[in-house]
């Protein structure tokens, strides 16, 4: 009976050794080398970088709360969720932000959420989405992001419930849900429709707020730009796919003023954090808006996701 036990024991720890090994070896921040590859050379354009900054909606995020400069990247913004608060850190060119980071480190932090400690983001950053970038676009961008001005502060850690405490399980879902491809247009695509859909799914990150996530986070392929809960728990984001109960009804004008305005066909003013977002796309080309314009009534109709 012990020598039973005792080889029951030994089971069961070999077991634990093998999947806290396991665990680890599949958490591994370099195990798809994802955003590993190098950044082309050339000269960076900045002006480019400027566009990407503001479809990227980084100020949105980064800008320090109650300034006015949405250049002042010093973050400390508080993200509410359902899985703890998440508090974004200082974007801008300082010891306390990203002073010191190559453009391999940047690429590498946009598209596969990983620090230059290499150590996992949470996809509170939407790195899935920024994923789509081209590395060429995230030089540029990281470029004028050292241009800016350098802002002191280090925003406070997350305050995430267990397990979502734990970091290196973000490797996991990684391995479920982030696959890593920059967007390529389909051959034949219209280039305005292929601009769009760039800015849309990459940087512009529309469907990270516009869509349902299941039960592990991630956004519902069925149901993408369909509406669904606010990421940040408070009220409900709307449909943009052209069903009758998103914006069916729209025309591209109608679109690109209210990406240029706030303004809605209804005569109304969006406000919230949608509000923020056309603060960025305001700055945007009209060609840029145009595009984001087209491209969303080209996507699938999808009726409004329920609210629970």
């Amino acid at each position: 009976m012990i020598d039973a036990l005792q080889k029951a024991a030994v089971v069961a720890a070999t077991l634990a050794v093998l999947a806290v090994f396991g665990f680890f070896l599949l958490t591994d921040p370099d195990l798809d080398g994802t955003g590993l590859e190098r950044p082309p050379g050339g000269e960076v354009d900045l002006a480019n970088g400027e566009t990407l900054f503001w479809a990227g909606g980084c100020a949105s995020c980064h800008a320090t709360p109650g300034r006015e400069d949405p250049l002042h990247l010093g973050g400390g913004l508080a993200l509410e969720t359902d899985y703890g608060t998440f508090n974004v850190p200082n974007l801008s060119p300082s010891r306390d932000g990203i002073f010191g980071w190559t453009t391999a480190q940047f690429v590498r932090a946009m598209r596969g959420g990983v620090s230059p400690d290499g150590e996992h983001y949470y996809p509170s950053f939407p790195y899935t989405s920024y994923a789509r970038m081209t590395a060429a676009d995230l030089r540029d961008l990281h470029g004028f992001l050292m241009t800016l001005e350098p802002v002191d502060g280090v925003a406070p850690s997350h305050d995430l419930a267990f397990p979502y405490n734990i970091r290196r399980g973000i490797g996991l879902w990684k391995l479920a849900f982030l696959d890593g491809e920059p967007f390529a247009a389909p051959e034949g695509m219209d280039p305005l429709l292929a601009r769009g859909a760039y800015l849309v799914e990459g940087p512009g990150h529309c469907a990270e707020c516009h869509s349902p996530r299941n039960a592990l986070g991630a956004i519902r392929d069925d149901a993408r730009f369909a509406g669904g809960p606010n990421p940040e728990g408070r009220g409900f984001i709307p449909n943009i796919t052209p069903h009758e109960t998103g914006i069916g009804g729209w025309s591209r004008t109608e679109i690109v003023e209210l990406l240029a305005s706030g303004f809605t066909p209804e005569f109304d003013v969006i406000g919230g954090s949608m509000a923020k977002v056309v603060d960025n796309t305001a700055r945007l080309s009209g060609e840029d808006r145009e595009a984001m314009a087209a491209y969303l009534l080209s996507l699938p109709p999808r009726p409004q996701t329920p609210r629970d």
